[in-house]
Formats: structure tokens, sequence, C-alpha cells
């Protein structure tokens, strides 16, 4: 993958791994369980996303996008098992005088309140701010999800400000909160 980095980040109940062709089945299951949970916080997608050839095309997509070093897009794993339990993903890389990224994850329902996205966001930031040599990330998470809200908090990400109607989500512009964390704030805790 570009930038000679390791595509696996491991931590004590979850890793990160960059998802591959082998993913597709696992993929296709964990986002069809979830599609009516995580409606509310994604774009509307069509019919065809929920399939295997749609999952199919979103890993080979992750693939281009993680080799020309514009988007690190990983599975997240249960350890020991091995089991998807979500995706996470430092997106809109942009280098130079920025060095920045957009996080974003969602975790299966199944597991919510284990602490399994909290945990793959500090796996995300370690990858971030060590391989990847990223300055900053940022995130936005609509005012009304408090546990994305306090998985950020956790992790050190402060509260940047307010962005009306900043993304469609559901079929509707929807408010967020803006949240970043730069490398000498995460060095510092």
């Amino acid at each position: 993958m570009s930038l000679g980095i390791s595509d696996r980040v491991t931590g004590e109940t979850v890793a990160l791994r960059a998802f591959g062709p082998g993913d597709v089945a696992e993929l296709t299951d964990l986002r069809t369980r979830n599609r009516t949970f995580l409606g509310p916080w994604e774009p509307r997608r069509s019919g065809g996303f929920f399939t295997a050839a749609g999952q199919r095309a979103e890993i080979e997509r992750d693939r281009q996008e993680w080799a020309a070093d514009r988007t690190y897009a990983f599975a997240i794993v249960e350890r020991p098992a091995g089991v998807m339990r979500g995706r996470i993903a430092l997106a809109n890389v942009v280098r130079g005088a920025w060095e920045n990224a957009t996080l974003g994850y969602f975790v299966d329902e199944a597991v919510g309140g284990r602490g399994y996205a909290t945990e793959a966001v500090g796996l995300a930031l370690r990858f971030a701010f060590g391989p990847c040599r990223l300055h900053r990330v940022q995130a936005a998470v609509m005012p009304r999800n408090a546990r994305s809200r306090r998985v950020l908090e956790k992790n050190g990400f402060r509260h940047e400000g307010f962005s009306p109607r900043y993304l469609r989500l559901d079929g509707a512009w929807r408010d967020h909160d803006l949240f970043a964390i730069t490398v000498e704030e995460y060095d510092a805790r």
C-alpha cells in the first residue's frame, strides 16, 4: 500500500486491518444487519450498496484510495476471534501545508457500548499520527449523536465549532458539531 506503511493496527480488544477481497461476504452481512440502525447517520444508499457486488466495489474503491494516499479504510475486528465489527476510515487526506484527514466510523449495533468504537478511534489516531504522519484529524458529529461525541472526547478531540447543514445524511442536510485533534495534542495525552 502507499507510503510503505502497515495495513494493520492492533489493540487490546479490537484491531484495525485494511479491507481485502476476502472481506466481501462479512462486510455485506455487517452492512445489511445494520442498515436500519445506521440509516439516520449516513447518506441514503441504493439497494445495490447492500449487496455483495456493492460491497466488492466499496472494497476496491477503498484499496484504490489507499494506494493513492487519499483514504485509509479499515475493518474493525474483534480480538482474538477476528470477527468484523465495524469500519473506520481516515478520508479526504490532504498533504502539504495541512496534513489533515477526516475521521468516520461505525460499529455493529450488536456490540455497541462495549468500547469498541473508542478503542478503534484510538488505534486510528495511532496510525494517523504515527506511520501516516498526519498533523491533524477532524470529525463531524450530529449534535444528537451523544455516543459518537463521547467516543471523540475520550480520545482527546476538542470541540471546534458548529456547522449548520454540514452533511446530507438520511436525505436531508444535517447540522454537525466539528471536532479535531492535532499530533501535539495527541502526544501530550
